[in-house]
């Protein structure tokens, strides 16, 4: 059953690769504009069983980028309480690092680590996120120094993932904050729920209302063309794709 698994998944892969090839890929970061735009990675991990299916570029490394959102607000709900992130969140910067040993014990994979190039890319071309930072700073919202806020924030974006390892995270969240690979739990159930919550309405931007509605799957994209869900209550899925709307709507609608 398996390896017949495996099989399909790679033969949906091969499928609707040409799907997405013709996508292009982000260029406003010099560094996310040399990836190979030619790739499509999924990675299921099953909790039913425990097992993890891949297939097509599945072991191949990515910038989270914003997927790191994620990691972050439940780091932080973790650490400050759900109460006191709820009452900060969307108004000023908690004032901790983001938390590198976190992401790989939450992503099971401990190969994580930053790219120098990205973050350095990122760092130089990130104005709008620095003019949005120094506008927070001057009328009081953002507490903390703007560059250092900028520099934890363009680190975490910079943190190498592969759809594995967001399988694995995705899983986490479908396992109600426990991870399923050991059983130990790492999150607080309320601090999952409230997460998936999020990233259900808030998940893809401007896209998330017509995705919720069309697909109803809480789920995270990042520009380093990586994506992630928590699919019903047993899955955890990630993908490596140039467009994400495209292929789910391909592969779940």
């Amino acid at each position: 059953k398996g390896m017949q698994s495996m099989t399909d998944l790679a033969n949906l892969v091969t499928k609707n690769l040409p799907q997405v090839v013709n996508d292009h890929v982000a260029t406003y970061i010099p560094a996310l504009a040399e990836v190979e735009p030619e790739q499509l990675g999924i990675a299921i991990y099953n909790l039913d069983d425990g097992k993890i299916s891949v297939a097509g570029d599945s072991e191949t490394y990515f910038a989270i980028e914003s997927i790191s959102k994620v990691i972050t607000l439940l780091y932080s709900i973790e650490t400050l309480g759900l109460d006191f992130v709820n009452s900060v969140v969307g108004a000023r910067q908690t004032g901790f690092s983001f938390d590198s040993n976190f992401t790989k014990e939450i992503c099971n994979d401990p190969l994580i680590k930053l790219n120098e190039e990205i973050f350095k890319s990122e760092q130089k071309t990130g104005d709008m996120n620095r003019s949005l930072a120094y506008y927070m700073k001057a009328k009081e919202i953002l507490k903390a120094d703007v560059e250092e806020s900028l520099t934890t924030y363009f680190k975490q974006c910079s943190m190498m993932v592969t759809t594995r390892s967001l399988a694995n995270f995705g899983a986490v969240l479908a396992n109600d904050g426990i991870k399923p690979w050991d059983n130990e739990r790492i999150v607080s159930g309320t601090a999952a729920t409230f997460t998936k919550s999020l990233m259900m309405t808030t998940g893809l931007y401007n896209a998330s209302g017509i995705y919720s509605a069309k697909i109803g799957i809480p789920t995270k994209s990042g520009v380093g063309v990586g994506s992630f869900l928590q699919y019903l209550i047993r899955l955890g899925l990630a993908f490596l794709v140039h467009h994400l709307m495209k292929l789910v709507i391909v592969l779940l609608a």
